[in-house]
């Protein structure tokens, strides 16, 4: 599995982890098994939240990385109605032990919220004196919100952006991701294959995909995933609970775009205009 270096932190992640967004309505044996054939693939990044199945993925988690607890760079989310000083630290206090785990390696705001981001910040800057975080971050934070967050607790502070980012969804890439970039912020992108809904096989894009594919001795969905990670700055925590569909996540490292294969795939799916970043999950 390829690593490249996750923003200002020093720490050298592989380009694809693992996502757990909905694994509560999957077999839980199946996504445990998927989630530890992900590890022995290289996929050591693993992404989480309290909103996941009201912890009940988590939960799951901590079944998954059972002897495994020391391989894998785990990160939670914190909920924007929890998001006060003190509830952030209740919040993450249970995550860490519905996770079975004395720390986080990364905890994110989940979305901007009600509450002070201030008051968040602060919380986490506590729980990182105190041990239980490496890092901190936001998710579905767009430039005027990043923007604030630098400004409270200055550069080299927030470790990533976490935002929604597939082919049919590129906005990032008119100003999110160019910020990001200029601070030194990594940029996690959820939902590469379009939260479930992955480019229709009738459609032109497809084809373009599936032509490069047949070229690489890959597949359609490995030659997405690696468009998605193709600048120094990006990631991709694909979700799944099959374990033959997280090795060819992992594959889709290995692939290497031409600069001919990165303009049909440009082409085929646009960025479209620059509306303003779209939040979701």
């Amino acid at each position: 599995m390829r690593l490249r270096k996750f923003g200002w932190t020093g720490v050298s992640l592989p380009v694809i982890g693992q996502g757990t967004y909905l694994m509560e309505h999957d077999r839980a044996d199946d996504s445990i098994a998927a989630l530890r054939a992900g590890l022995d693939l290289g996929m050591t990044h693993i992404d989480t939240a309290e909103l996941y199945g009201s912890g009940r993925v988590e939960e799951l988690l901590r079944r998954a990385l059972e002897g495994r607890r020391g391989d894998v760079f785990l990160v939670s989310k914190v909920l924007p109605s929890n998001a006060t000083r003190a509830g952030t630290i209740k919040a993450c206090e249970k995550t860490l032990k519905r996770l079975g785990t004395d720390h986080l390696d990364l905890y994110l705001l989940h979305w901007p919220g009600q509450h002070p981001l201030r008051d968040t910040l602060s919380a986490f800057e506590e729980l990182e004196r105190s041990g239980k975080i490496r890092f901190f971050g936001v998710s579905n934070f767009d430039v005027s919100e990043l923007e604030q967050a630098l400004a409270i607790v200055g550069e080299r502070r927030i470790a990533c952006n976490q935002v929604l980012y597939h082919l049919e969804e590129r906005r990032i890439e008119h100003r999110l991701l160019p910020f990001c970039e200029a601070h030194d912020i990594a940029v996690v992108g959820y939902s590469p294959f379009g939260q479930g809904h992955f480019v229709s096989e009738r459609s032109g894009g497809f084809s373009v995909l599936a032509e490069i594919a047949k070229r690489q001795g890959a597949t359609p969905r490995q030659v997405a995933l690696q468009f998605l990670i193709r600048r120094p700055s990006l990631f991709a925590i694909p979700k799944t609970s099959n374990s033959a569909h997280a090795a060819e996540n992992a594959k889709a490292a290995d692939l290497a775009l031409t600069e001919e294969d990165q303009k049909r795939i440009d082409e085929a799916f646009p960025a479209g205009k620059d509306r303003g970043f779209l939040p979701t999950n």
